[in-house]
């Protein structure tokens, strides 16, 4: 088999070098900017608290979204309409049906619905300046605080291992601090929100979390399937 002249092969490693890396890619793109470990943590955080949406919503209607788009304005110019939008990646809204008219839903449009979404959950992928910005009409921050008003919102750093939240009080997002388990309470279900360390959908990482008010926390369904096979054990029983 030839081989490459040393120069060319040169040329290969100055090129391969100069090429931007994963985490250079995408930058720029608001579509894209994600990386591998945000699906599975909107995974399991959706896992883990549909047992008490279902017990909370006994008729179903409550909605989770994610990377969906929350219609706060008509766009401008009519043309480009994520103008008028934000997608937050994680976000439940008590009280509405999961489908529309039948269909099922493609966006959350507010100036046709009956109430805004109680919580909103931004992971990030930078610096987190996108997800803090406060820039009037254009910022997220701005946006979920001044005009949809969402009364609980998280900025999650995975990097950092830490989640930062804000309360709406008087119209305005006040940082919340956490008790004394180190957790943000969530009294209109119940539940608290923190970091978890350990592994999920094959990754290791500080995760995003649900307790229930009395610091126990919320499992997932192979979790809990995991739990009663244990249970079985306890009692003779093998379980299948």
């Amino acid at each position: 088999m030839s081989q490459l002249p040393e120069a060319a092969i040169q040329q290969k490693d100055d090129l391969e070098t100069s090429l931007p890396d994963h985490t250079q890619l995408p930058d720029k793109d608001g579509n894209f900017v994600k990386n591998y470990q945000e699906p599975p943590q909107g995974d399991l955080l959706t896992d883990s608290i549909t047992p008490i949406l279902q017990k909370r919503h006994p008729d179903g209607n409550y909605c989770i979204g994610r990377d969906c788009g929350i219609y706060w304005r008509l766009p401008d110019p009519p043309e480009a309409p994520e103008k008028g939008a934000e997608a937050p990646d994680w976000f439940y809204i008590p009280n509405v049906p999961p489908t529309v008219n039948g269909q099922i839903r493609r966006s959350y449009v507010l100036w046709q619905e009956p109430t805004i979404p109680l919580i909103a959950l931004e992971f990030v992928s930078g610096s987190g300046a996108e997800e803090r910005d406060r820039t009037p009409v254009k910022g997220k921050f701005w946006v979920y605080e001044r005009a949809i008003q969402i009364p609980f919102y998280g900025i999650y750093e995975v990097s950092q291992a830490k989640v930062d939240m804000y309360r709406l009080v008087n119209g305005r997002y006040q940082p919340m601090t956490p008790n004394d388990r180190g957790r943000y309470p969530i009294e209109p279900l119940g539940v608290e929100l923190g970091i978890w360390q350990g592994e999920y959908q094959n990754q290791r990482w500080p995760w995003l979390r649900w307790w229930d008010a009395e610091g126990k926390l919320l499992l997932t369904s192979q979790e809990r399937a995991a739990r009663f096979a244990e249970q079985l054990r306890a009692l003779g029983v093998e379980p299948e």
